[in-house]
Order: structure tokens, then sequence, then C-alpha cells
């Protein structure tokens, strides 16, 4: 059972790999080892709660097993949870001085939580040591907003010579390269880096595809359709929905948000995607087996019921409890259905300013429509297509909060946003930056700065180069 679980994860069936891996736990529930393959398994799933269980499970039996450690630091990183993930990589580093994943994953949980000084000891480190080399200049870059040539820019040129270079490895680089050569305002050559990680890591994405995906989304969810549901799901309020595409903003909204003393900011969390897979109800990259409209109010309820259960355990007594999940927009039909007094709220921000963004970050493979600029424009009018339906069926329940007006009086509109989660204005709403709570995005070291400006139409240093992007959102593009 345990090989055939680890033969399914060498042909990326990571589902059918937890069926097997598993049943072998069932079999022989004191083997460690079985157990932290068991937990990696969901944790590449992004399924965390489970990955948390057998990772401490395994620590249970084997309490200095280091890859246990630094498996439950991640996935506690990844949850909201850095400050529980630091002991671990310190025990983990103990046992194991030498160990690379266990100084990355401490370097990582220092990021998450602001430190970044201290996280760049520990990437340093695994550089001279040759650890997770790439990785750890990609890390390094990301840490702060570079104002003069760093010495590590030169290194990593020289490290993008090795023609053996892993494709992994070479797409690191390339982005780390990219993030310093754009600080430093060399556009051209900062664009150049970034095509070519993207290029190397081969993400492939079929905007035909996904088209189709997004009519049999608008054809499924009308006003009929809903109101033929009214009673479904259930009626809390807690659950605060921030959506929209990546790099818009979320990440800043929702650290003003959970500012206030009444609302947890859960971050970005993969419960909803889960528990729509689970009914089969399908999702741009997944066949469906059965259709939403298929779903009885008792089946509504008890889905509604697992996701409660689950945010309730990340905070028992908030009243609003934030799920930024951006590409939740894909599920705001079903949100309207198990929580139809839930807040929504959709980031937006100028088309061309967000794509760029986009094309600067580092996804992971399921976000292949970020490969080139034309792909990710075509994708991004695909979004706004399906966020003017959302709005057309559920008018009045979506409150949009753009980021150029959050940027130009952070005050009044932190304002509407509390107004709008019916909660009383608490000051602290104003000293975001100063919250010491997880970011595990991609924004981390932004929103631990004031508020500032100069991401507002930043796209037009970039000239010609931006053509690509620009032609393929058409009139979306704000120019």
């Amino acid at each position: 059972l345990f090989l055939a679980g680890t033969l399914a994860l060498d042909v990326d069936d990571a589902q059918l790999a937890v069926q097997f891996l598993r049943q072998a736990v069932e079999n022989q529930p004191k083997s460690p080892e079985t157990l932290v393959v068991l937990a990696r398994t969901y944790e590449d799933l992004r399924d965390y709660e489970p990955a948390i269980k057998y990772f401490r499970r395994a620590l249970s039996l084997k309490p200095n097993l280091t890859e246990a450690l630094s498996g439950l630091g991640r996935c506690y990183t990844r949850t909201g949870k850095a400050a529980l993930a630091l002991p671990l990589s310190e025990k983990a580093l103990r046992f194991a001085p030498d160990h690379g994943t266990a100084r990355m994953g401490y370097a990582n949980s220092l990021t998450s939580l602001g430190r970044m000084e201290e996280a760049e000891v520990f990437l340093k480190q695994c550089i001279k040591l040759r650890q997770h080399v790439a990785t750890a200049y990609k890390m390094l870059a990301e840490t702060r907003r570079f104002s003069g040539e760093p010495a590590e820019l030169d290194a990593i040129l020289v490290e993008l010579q090795d023609s053996e270079l892993a494709d992994h490895d070479a797409a690191n680089l390339h982005h780390a390269a990219g993030k310093m050569l754009n600080d430093l305002g060399r556009h051209d050559e900062a664009i150049d880096h970034m095509q070519k990680s993207k290029e190397v890591t081969g993400h492939d994405f079929n905007i035909e595809v996904y088209r189709k995906w997004i009519d049999s989304r608008i054809a499924l969810f009308t006003p009929e359709m809903l109101a033929a549901r009214d009673g479904f799901g259930d009626p809390t309020e807690a659950p605060v929905f921030v959506v929209g595409m990546p790099r818009s903003g979320t990440t800043l909204i929702e650290q003003i948000c959970s500012s206030h003393p009444s609302v947890h900011g859960a971050g970005e969390l993969t419960k909803l995607g889960s528990i729509n897979n689970a009914a089969g109800f399908g999702s741009p990259t997944r066949p469906a087996k059965t259709s939403i409209s298929a779903m009885t109010q008792a089946m509504s309820q008890a889905m509604a019921a697992d996701y409660l259960n689950f945010v309730r355990k990340l905070s028992p007594t908030a009243l609003r409890i934030i799920d930024k999940m951006p590409h939740n927009f894909e599920k705001v039909g079903l949100i309207a259905l198990l929580f139809p007094n839930a807040r929504i709220i959709h980031s937006r921000r100028d088309a061309i300013d967000n794509c760029v963004s986009c094309f600067f970050a580092s996804f992971n493979e399921n976000h292949g429509y970020n490969a080139d600029l034309g792909k990710l424009g075509l994708y991004y009018r695909e979004y706004e297509r399906l966020m003017r339906h959302w709005n057309s069926i559920l008018p009045g329940r979506i409150y949009e909060c753009r980021y150029e007006t959050m940027v130009a009086d952070q005050e009044a509109e932190s304002r509407r946003l509390i107004e709008y989660l019916g909660l009383p204005w608490d000051d602290s709403c104003l000293r975001f930056h100063e919250q010491e709570r997880t970011v595990a995005t991609p924004s981390r070291w932004q929103v631990r700065q004031p508020i500032y400006t100069s991401s507002v139409k930043r796209w037009k240093k970039y000239g010609a180069r931006l053509q690509p992007l620009i032609d393929a959102l058409g009139d979306t593009a704000d120019v």
C-alpha cells in the first residue's frame, strides 16, 4: 500500500496517493515515516487540516523526526500560525544543524511574521552552505525593496550560467534577478528575467477551456436558480469572503479589517475549494461529477456546517472571520447558496497595474494564466466578465473596494469597509501595518508598510513592453 501510494505520487495523482497511504497508515499506525508521507501528500493538496493531524501523530511517535518538525512548521505558516512554526524549526535545527529544509522553513516563518532582517540571516546561511540556493535567493529578493544594487545580483547572474541548473532552480533565480532589477528601475532586463522564469516552469493554460467554464457558471447561476433555493445554507453573518484577482489588494483589505478587535483574518483558506471538490461540483481544472443545481437544502446545510466548524477552530469568538482566497471569485455563487448573509468584498485594481503585478509574482502551477502577458490579459477579461455576472444576480451583496481609492484616502475607505462588515469603527484599523499576524502571500513585505501610492499607474514605466498585455485587455485597459 505504501509503495502504491508513492507510485501514485510519482505520476502526480495525489488524490489516489492519499487513498493508498491512508490504508497503509491504518495497517501500520505506529510508523512515523508512513505518517509523514501521508501528511506531506495532504500538504501538496493544500489540505492542511489533515496534514497537521498526521504530522503531529508522527511527532507523538518520534518527537525528534526532523521531516515531521519541518512539515508541521510549514503547515502552520501556511495557515496563518507562523509563530507556532518557529519553535518547531528551532527544535529541528538543534537535532539536525545542517538540515537545509528546516533552515529555509525557519526563514519563511520569519518573513511571514514580518521579521525580514532575521530571515535574511538564515537565507544567507543557506546560500553559504549551498542549501536550496535558488530558493534562498528568491526569498531573499522578496524580503525588501532594493534601492541600490545588491551584491547578490551578480551572484545570481553567475548561478544562471550553470548549464546543469534544474528548471525549478533556474525559474527561482530568474525571478530573483527580475525582482531586484525591477526594484532598481531596470525594467527591460526585469521583464526579460521574469519571462524566462515563466518559460522555464512550462506552466500552461488553455484560455478557451476557461472561457467555456465561465460560460457554464453564467448559464447555471441565474436569479431564478438562486430564488428557488431560498433558505439554503446557514444564515450566519460570521464569514467574510475577500475575492478578486491576485495582487489586487486583497491582503491589504484583510490586514486592515483584521486589525479590528472583532475580526479574525484567516488568510487564504482552501476549505471552500475542498468542500466544492468533495461534493463533485468541479472547477476550471476538475470535471464536475454532479451539478450544483442538484444540491438539496440538507446538503447545503451540511456543507455550510463543515466550513463553519473549520473556521471556528481558527477563531471561536470573532464576530467576523475573513477568508481571503482571491480565486474564490469563481465560487461566489456557491458562497451565496451556503451563506446567504455572508459579506463578500471584491478587491479591484487598475487592470494593467494588476496584471503587471501578477506577472512579477511567482505563482504555482495552478496559475498558468500568468505564463505570459497576452494570456494574462485574456484571463483578466474572463475574471471581470464573471464578476459582472455575480453583481447582476446578487445586486447590493458584493462590496467593491478599489485599491486606488484605498491608497488615496485610507481612513475613509477603511471606515466604509468596517461599516459594511456591520461593526463599529476602531482606530486600530488605521495601524494595520503594525500587526504581527502571519502573512504568507507575496504581499507580506508590502503590508508591513504604511499606505503608499507608488504602485498606482506604475505600468507606465514599462512602455512598449506591455503592448501584448494592453492588446489582450482591450477595453478593460485604462490607457
